[in-house]
């Protein structure tokens, strides 16, 4: 009909209406989507009166709004949470929805730039496209940071990755399949297993293929190597049960180990690929694997403000299945040159549909800006520590911090690797005080820092290591910025004036900050910070669990709170001990 018969017929007030609806009427006959903007509805079966997520992700700018359609035409506005990026997310709840195709939009400046539909109660499934694109590897992003999410000063620890899954509230693929999944998922990953579990756990609740390597651990000379992927698409033609989860998750954890994240940047046999030092590459989800077998997971850019400091978030798992979330620094995220490893961040490498539509992972020419992902890069292989770590302070506050705001981070950022230290250490006491009489076995050489067994699960080299190295750092940060003055807010003070300042504050510190830890007969012990300082040496060989708590904390026959130890390593291993001293006061990894 048109307009001026409709105006002639049913008058003013109908065109009116008219008008009103129109812009809906067409712009419903045009409700797409892209890559870059890309609308996710979960569960994949929505049903009536039960909760509904609505995520939409960008990988170009931000979304300013969320808007809704319900199946009565009403439009409005949805309450949401929009989170940095790339890429950038708005997240919203549909609490209550009932029966029927809802409009889902989001906007830019008022125009629409993405737009799907739902329908609540109906028998077709909300699903992915089965391919590892653009927009599934930008949710992937999204989905990490909202399980690890919380303020930036809370301490953010886990006994298992279960409770995290578990969560509704934090995991937006809880009952994604809608089978109460999660209610008996094992979800025990260890270090090197974190980012694959969440791999294919994204990829079984998306319907996502999933591709792994067995690899070899290398040696001193050479980075691991790989053998040929397997890819697994158990997860793409219909939705699978949690038993099809457990075995593939056990099957991947039983083969990858921490030389999978090591291996030499430019090789392509691999599961990783590094990425460029670069806001716009490091994603959340992206690996870093440090030279000497560690691996973290990026899960939060927090950017700077007046009062603190830039943070960038990772997470790590330990042998004792513990998930813990921790900042970027020195201490934390190690970084060297090295014959045997090739370090830095890392993305998963996709998998790509070939013409003849079989599936193989992507070549590094393929990943050269590859449809907005980040792209292959070898930048990390050109840099020594200190430039490498100046450059990530570059990324993380990019106006630099007044020296007191710098040191104040780093002395924040040893607190909290002390705290972890806590828990670890209280760990193995549980363990010796359940298996009275026990002697765990010591390794040799460097399999002290990767073994299996109760060694792996309660000594504490390599932590260790990362708590000496954290104590440098915070202790050497007046060099620091006498060296790279240009990382700092000086305000017109000379670097030379700013250090000294620092190493004044550094010593009022010492005697202001503090732990405490359970001696061997229960009793509470402060260690002051300035003496765990002097208690540097004997920390280096503090990482064994057959010594007891407070050895395990440096003191020695001089020290106050020896007089409860009851428990000493065998000779053999106190000598294996001062034999690998050297490791532990240079902070230097011995070759495997």
């Amino acid at each position: 009909m048109t307009m001026p018969s409709l105006f002639f017929q049913y008058g003013f007030f109908a065109l009116m209406l008219w008008i009103i609806h129109a812009p809906i009427a067409i712009a419903a006959a045009n409700c797409e989507q892209s890559q870059q903007i890309h609308i996710w509805t979960l569960p994949q079966q929505p049903q009536p009166r039960a909760p509904l997520e609505v995520l939409a992700v960008a990988t170009d700018t931000a979304i300013d709004q969320l808007r809704m359609i319900d199946p009565g035409g009403e439009q409005m506005s949805l309450r949401s949470v929009a989170t940095g990026g790339p890429p950038w997310s708005r997240h919203a709840t549909l609490f209550r929805p009932s029966s029927g195709i809802y409009r889902l939009e989001a906007l830019r400046d008022g125009q629409i730039v993405a737009c799907t539909e739902v329908d609540v109660g109906g028998m077709t499934a909300q699903s992915s496209s089965g391919e590892w694109n653009l927009a599934t590897e930008a949710l992937y992003s999204v989905w990490i940071e909202h399980l690890f999410d919380a303020p930036p000063e809370e301490t953010l620890s886990f006994h298992s990755l279960a409770p995290l899954l578990r969560d509704p509230e934090r995991n937006l693929l809880f009952n994604a399949l809608g089978a109460d999944e999660e209610r008996r998922l094992p979800a025990t990953p260890d270090c090197a297993d974190l980012s694959y579990f969440l791999r294919s756990y994204f990829a079984w609740k998306m319907g996502l293929p999933v591709g792994y390597r067995a690899c070899n651990r290398g040696s001193r000379n050479r980075p691991p190597s790989c053998e040929t992927q397997t890819i697994d698409q158990r997860f793409v033609a219909d939705a699978a049960p949690l038993s099809s989860f457990r075995e593939l998750s056990r099957r991947i954890m039983d083969t990858v180990h921490s030389g999978s994240g090591r291996t030499s940047l430019t090789d392509e046999a691999t599961d990783f690929y590094p990425v460029a030092l670069e806001r716009a590459s490091l994603w959340p989800g992206t690996l870093y694997a440090d030279p000497y077998g560690h691996t973290l997971m990026l899960v939060k850019w927090v950017p700077p403000s007046a009062e603190r400091s830039g943070l960038l978030l990772a997470v790590d798992a330990q042998p004792d299945n513990s998930v813990t979330r921790k900042r970027f620094w020195e201490g934390t995220f190690l970084f060297a040159q090295t014959s045997s490893s090739g370090p830095g961040f890392k993305a998963f490498r996709p998998l790509l549909r070939t013409a003849e539509g079989n599936l193989r992972a992507a070549t590094n020419a393929a990943l050269n800006g590859m449809d907005g992902r980040p792209a292959f890069s070898t930048e990390q292989a050109t840099l020594a520590p200190a430039d490498f770590y100046a450059r990530m302070e570059q990324l993380i506050n990019p106006n630099g911090l007044t020296p007191e705001l710098a040191y104040q981070t780093k002395l924040a950022a040893l607190m909290e690797q002390l705290e972890t230290r806590l828990t670890s250490v209280d760990n193995g006491e549980v363990y010796m005080r359940d298996h009275a009489g026990t002697v765990i076995a010591m390794p040799s050489g460097a399999a002290i820092f990767e073994t299996i067994g109760a060694w792996e699960d309660y000594a504490t080299p390599s932590r260790d290591m990362r708590v000496l190295i954290a104590m440098n750092v915070v202790e050497g940060l007046p060099e620091q910025i006498r060296r790279y003055p240009q990382l700092y807010q000086l305000r017109g003070i000379a670097p030379e004036r700013a250090a000294a300042a620092v190493e004044q504050l550094h010593n009022q510190s010492l005697d202001e900050r503090f732990i405490s830890y359970s001696r061997s007969d229960g009793s509470p012990w402060r260690l002051g910070l300035r003496e765990l300082y002097a208690r540097r040496a004997n920390l280096e060989i503090a990482y064994n669990p057959n010594d007891c708590v407070e050895r395990r904390w440096g003191a020695d026959a001089n020290s106050a709170d020896i007089a409860t130890c009851t428990r000493r390593a065998p000779p053999e291993q106190r000598t294996k001990m001062e034999e690998y001293r050297p490791w532990f006061h240079d902070t230097t990894r011995p070759p495997r």
